[in-house]
Protein backbone atom coordinates (compact mmCIF):
# COMPACT_ATOMS: atom_id res chain seq x y z
CA UNK A 1 0.00 0.00 0.00
CA UNK A 2 1.22 3.20 -0.78
CA UNK A 3 1.23 6.37 1.68
CA UNK A 4 -1.35 7.56 -0.75
CA UNK A 5 -4.22 5.85 0.07
CA UNK A 6 -3.15 5.86 4.07
CA UNK A 7 -6.53 7.18 5.45
CA UNK A 8 -5.76 10.56 6.32
CA UNK A 9 -6.32 10.29 10.39
CA UNK A 10 -3.88 7.28 10.40
CA UNK A 11 -1.95 9.32 8.27
CA UNK A 12 -1.67 11.97 10.98
CA UNK A 13 -0.97 9.50 13.63
CA UNK A 14 1.75 8.21 12.16
CA UNK A 15 3.30 11.62 11.59
CA UNK A 16 2.89 12.79 15.55
CA UNK A 17 5.99 13.61 17.08
CA UNK A 18 6.63 10.96 19.39
CA UNK A 19 5.49 12.59 23.05
CA UNK A 20 2.37 13.53 21.19
CA UNK A 21 1.39 9.75 19.81
CA UNK A 22 2.67 8.77 23.00
CA UNK A 23 -0.01 10.83 24.60
CA UNK A 24 -2.47 9.60 22.38
CA UNK A 25 -1.86 6.16 22.86
CA UNK A 26 -1.73 6.50 26.44
CA UNK A 27 -5.33 8.26 26.64
CA UNK A 28 -6.48 5.09 24.63
CA UNK A 29 -4.75 2.77 27.23
CA UNK A 30 -2.68 3.11 30.41
CA UNK A 31 -0.63 0.29 29.82
CA UNK A 32 3.07 1.27 29.43
CA UNK A 33 4.32 -1.73 27.45
CA UNK A 34 1.04 -1.38 24.82
CA UNK A 35 1.99 2.37 24.12
CA UNK A 36 5.74 1.15 23.79
CA UNK A 37 4.88 -1.57 21.44
CA UNK A 38 2.34 0.91 19.10
CA UNK A 39 4.97 3.14 19.18
CA UNK A 40 7.69 1.16 17.76
CA UNK A 41 5.26 0.23 15.43
CA UNK A 42 5.02 3.37 13.29
CA UNK A 43 3.87 4.19 10.62
CA UNK A 44 1.13 2.07 10.20
CA UNK A 45 0.44 1.49 6.37
CA UNK A 46 -3.66 0.50 7.33
CA UNK A 47 -6.17 1.13 9.97
CA UNK A 48 -6.10 -2.80 10.14
CA UNK A 49 -2.43 -3.18 10.56
CA UNK A 50 -2.63 -0.90 13.49
CA UNK A 51 -5.81 -2.93 15.30
CA UNK A 52 -3.35 -5.60 14.59
CA UNK A 53 -0.32 -4.42 16.23
CA UNK A 54 -2.60 -3.75 19.00
CA UNK A 55 -4.66 -6.76 19.39
CA UNK A 56 -0.76 -8.66 19.39
CA UNK A 57 0.42 -5.99 22.32
CA UNK A 58 -2.86 -6.95 24.25
CA UNK A 59 -2.48 -10.20 23.92
CA UNK A 60 1.09 -10.02 25.72
CA UNK A 61 0.24 -8.00 28.70
CA UNK A 62 1.40 -9.25 31.93
CA UNK A 63 -0.51 -9.28 34.69
CA UNK A 64 1.54 -6.39 35.90
CA UNK A 65 1.06 -5.05 32.64
CA UNK A 66 -2.86 -5.40 32.74
CA UNK A 67 -3.10 -4.42 36.00
CA UNK A 68 -1.53 -1.02 35.31
CA UNK A 69 -4.03 -0.63 32.10
CA UNK A 70 -7.11 -1.31 34.45
CA UNK A 71 -5.93 1.04 36.80
CA UNK A 72 -6.74 3.86 33.76
CA UNK A 73 -10.40 2.81 34.09
CA UNK A 74 -13.18 4.18 35.97
CA UNK A 75 -16.12 1.76 37.64
CA UNK A 76 -19.07 1.13 35.46
CA UNK A 77 -21.51 3.77 36.91
CA UNK A 78 -18.88 6.03 37.84
CA UNK A 79 -17.23 7.78 34.97
CA UNK A 80 -14.00 9.91 35.42
CA UNK A 81 -15.71 13.55 35.75
CA UNK A 82 -14.53 15.98 33.02
CA UNK A 83 -13.63 13.05 30.97
CA UNK A 84 -15.81 13.11 27.39
CA UNK A 85 -14.23 9.44 26.78
CA UNK A 86 -15.49 7.34 29.67
CA UNK A 87 -18.80 9.04 29.82
CA UNK A 88 -19.32 8.11 25.97
CA UNK A 89 -18.12 4.83 26.98
CA UNK A 90 -20.42 4.54 29.55
CA UNK A 91 -23.15 6.60 28.41
CA UNK A 92 -25.31 3.34 28.86
CA UNK A 93 -25.24 4.13 32.64
CA UNK A 94 -26.18 7.46 32.52
CA UNK A 95 -29.95 6.89 31.99
CA UNK A 96 -30.18 4.49 34.51
CA UNK A 97 -32.48 4.00 37.49
CA UNK A 98 -31.12 4.89 41.22
CA UNK A 99 -31.96 1.69 42.09
CA UNK A 100 -29.88 0.16 39.06
CA UNK A 101 -26.83 2.81 39.72
CA UNK A 102 -26.87 1.46 43.61
CA UNK A 103 -26.95 -2.23 42.51
CA UNK A 104 -23.78 -1.56 40.28
CA UNK A 105 -22.01 0.00 42.89
CA UNK A 106 -22.47 -2.95 45.46
CA UNK A 107 -21.62 -5.01 42.25
CA UNK A 108 -18.39 -3.26 41.25
CA UNK A 109 -17.44 -3.54 45.13
CA UNK A 110 -18.19 -7.41 45.39
CA UNK A 111 -16.08 -7.40 42.33
CA UNK A 112 -13.33 -5.36 43.02
CA UNK A 113 -13.21 -7.40 46.53
CA UNK A 114 -12.72 -10.65 44.30
CA UNK A 115 -10.79 -9.85 41.72
CA UNK A 116 -8.51 -6.85 42.98
CA UNK A 117 -9.13 -4.56 39.78
CA UNK A 118 -12.33 -2.86 38.75
CA UNK A 119 -15.23 -4.53 36.35
CA UNK A 120 -13.80 -4.27 33.00
CA UNK A 121 -16.25 -4.33 29.63
CA UNK A 122 -16.58 -2.83 26.89
CA UNK A 123 -19.31 -0.49 27.38
CA UNK A 124 -19.80 1.26 24.35
CA UNK A 125 -23.51 0.10 22.83
CA UNK A 126 -24.75 -1.99 25.95
CA UNK A 127 -27.29 -0.79 28.79
CA UNK A 128 -27.02 -0.39 32.14
CA UNK A 129 -28.52 -3.41 32.41
CA UNK A 130 -26.90 -5.78 29.98
CA UNK A 131 -23.43 -4.70 32.50
CA UNK A 132 -25.34 -5.31 35.63
CA UNK A 133 -25.87 -8.99 34.01
CA UNK A 134 -22.52 -8.90 32.62
CA UNK A 135 -20.59 -8.03 35.92
CA UNK A 136 -23.47 -10.69 37.77
CA UNK A 137 -22.25 -13.48 35.37
CA UNK A 138 -18.30 -13.09 35.49
CA UNK A 139 -18.10 -12.10 39.17
CA UNK A 140 -18.54 -16.32 39.71
CA UNK A 141 -15.31 -16.87 37.12
CA UNK A 142 -12.01 -18.36 38.26
CA UNK A 143 -9.19 -15.31 39.07
CA UNK A 144 -7.68 -16.95 35.55
CA UNK A 145 -10.53 -17.08 33.46
CA UNK A 146 -11.55 -13.56 34.48
CA UNK A 147 -8.39 -12.08 33.66
CA UNK A 148 -8.57 -13.53 29.68
CA UNK A 149 -12.06 -11.89 29.76
CA UNK A 150 -10.53 -8.89 30.84
CA UNK A 151 -7.80 -8.93 28.05
CA UNK A 152 -10.57 -9.52 25.67
CA UNK A 153 -12.88 -6.50 26.42
CA UNK A 154 -9.31 -4.28 26.96
CA UNK A 155 -8.45 -5.13 23.54
CA UNK A 156 -12.10 -4.22 22.64
CA UNK A 157 -11.69 -0.94 23.94
CA UNK A 158 -8.54 -0.41 22.60
CA UNK A 159 -9.40 -1.18 19.44
CA UNK A 160 -12.61 1.57 19.56
CA UNK A 161 -10.58 4.15 21.14
CA UNK A 162 -7.75 4.08 18.73
CA UNK A 163 -10.88 3.88 15.61
CA UNK A 164 -11.52 7.55 17.14
CA UNK A 165 -7.75 8.82 17.33
CA UNK A 166 -7.12 8.10 13.40
CA UNK A 167 -10.79 8.97 12.59
CA UNK A 168 -10.53 12.42 14.43
CA UNK A 169 -10.50 15.27 12.14
CA UNK A 170 -7.46 17.50 11.38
Amino acid sequence: MTSNSTPPGLARFNALEEHAAHAALHEACASTAWVRRLLVGRPYATTDALFTASDSATADLTAEDLAEAMAGHPPIGRPKPGDPTSAREQRGMAGASEELKAEMLELNLAYQDRFGHVFLICATGRTGEQMRDAVKERIGNSPEQEREIVRTELGRINRIRLARIVEEEA
